[in-house]
């Protein structure tokens, strides 16, 4: 199922819903994906200031796909923007 997330108020409530869906507990979550409860605890209340890496982790660990769209204009100079930069 595809969500639109405009903010972190909207992607915690969906970060905890997934993982009690899962019937995983929150510390345990935290434990098993690497982080503290406290952290997890953030991010599912919608903190605005969580370190990105570490949300990425628990989103991965959850299962959660993150998928931006982008207008097709930008998309194509992206594309090519990381395609110059990797040969480059």
């Amino acid at each position: 199922m595809k969500i639109t997330i405009q903010s972190a108020e909207q992607l915690g409530p969906l970060v905890r819903a997934v993982r009690k869906a899962q019937g995983i507990r929150q510390d345990d979550a935290a434990g098993s994906i690497g982080v503290s409860e406290n952290f997890l605890g953030k991010i599912e209340r919608g903190g605005a200031t969580v370190q990105w890496g570490k949300l990425f982790g628990v989103l991965r660990d959850l299962g959660i796909h993150v998928l931006v769209d982008v207008p097709d204009e930008i998309a194509t100079k992206v594309q090519v923007a990381r395609v110059k930069g990797r040969a480059g």
